[in-house]
């Protein structure tokens, strides 16, 4: 069973790469129904499972069942390639009542009573569903969503080199094995069949930790969206920096090497300040004597600055 869409170049030309704290939020909650499932999360389980006890997520985990469709109201495509929490909660809120109960009435295996809820006053449940994200991200995900944005940032970036130097076929060569590009169609497997071109309005495609290791896709009324397992993830609930090598942070210092290692992708300070536990003013001396000594190099991605290792600072590391 397949996901099919045809993409005019234009369509190729209009790919775009975003991620969302609301999708990790909303995926998070199929990670409590089914911790087997995702045992690479479990410090975070062990973390906010006493928090989780104390919380009524009855109507969130209706909406999201452990596996199948879930309300596409609840994780809108991210308009901008780094939506914060707050604005894209706000566009939960804002969700259509109608399509919301719509969409509610597609979930299967969940309690029906909830559901039916739900449906009989659309307009209160939306509400009510922020209010329960809101509150979930409050107690169980803000103080890890650092933590999991550095991760996102990395693969995005990475990504998106590999757009601009490969195209689109080495693109989604790389992205994930149920993902396959003929050239001119996009088929991914998926337990449902759908096939057609984009609407018009490009292609959205969005790393996921929480998701990993599945493929999710998102399509008309909403814009199409590609939700993909974000690369690395075995790396997320390591504690603290990547370790300085003696030799190496005897030449340059324990927190310079420790930060030259961690620029084995490109990453921005405020990413780096959350996995160093360093201020961000911290990482940017660092990075300016890195910058001065040849070692790594800045550069501008929209209104951030991205920093990576130069040649000679991947020999150095490499030595290390």
């Amino acid at each position: 069973m397949t996901v099919t869409w045809t993409l005019k170049p234009e369509d190729v030309a209009r790919i775009r790469f975003a991620f969302s704290p609301m999708w990790e939020l909303v995926a998070s909650l199929r990670t409590l129904q089914q911790p087997a499932r995702q045992s690479i999360h479990l410090p975070w389980l062990k973390a906010v499972r006493a928090k989780v006890d104390g919380l009524d997520l009855s109507e969130l985990l209706a909406l999201v069942p452990p596996s199948g469709y879930l309300a596409d109201f609840i994780t809108p495509p991210p308009d901008t390639p780094m939506p914060d929490f707050p604005a894209e909660l706000d566009r939960v809120r804002q969700a259509d009542p109608a399509r919301a109960a719509e969409e509610a009435a597609k979930v299967r295996g969940t309690d029906t009573a909830v559901i039916a809820r739900f449906t009989a006053d659309p307009a209160a449940g939306v509400a009510r569903v922020a209010d329960a994200l809101q509150t979930y991200w409050d107690e169980c995900f803000a103080e890890f969503w650092p933590r999991v944005y550095a991760l996102l940032e990395r693969d995005v970036l990475r990504r998106s080199r590999q757009l601009a130097q490969g195209g689109a076929r080495e693109l989604f060569a790389g992205l994930d094995q149920a993902v396959v590009w003929t050239g001119e169609r996009l088929v991914i497997e998926r337990p449902w069949c759908e096939s057609g071109e984009l609407h018009g309005d490009g292609l959205v495609l969005v790393p996921s930790a929480f998701y990993w290791p599945a493929v999710a896709v998102m399509t008309a009324p909403y814009q199409s969206t590609l939700v993909y397992p974000v690369r690395g993830v075995g790396t997320l609930w390591e504690q603290g920096p990547p370790p300085a090598p003696g030799a190496l942070a005897a030449l340059i210092g324990r927190s310079r090497a420790q930060i030259l290692l961690a620029l084995a992708e490109p990453a921005t300070t405020s990413a780096l300040a959350g996995r160093m536990a360093l201020t961000p003013g911290a990482i940017s001396q660092h990075l300016g004597v890195l910058s001065g000594g040849g070692l790594a190099v800045g550069m501008r991605l929209g209104k951030q600055v991205v920093y990576r290792r130069t040649p000679t600072g991947d020999a150095l590391a490499g030595q290390a």
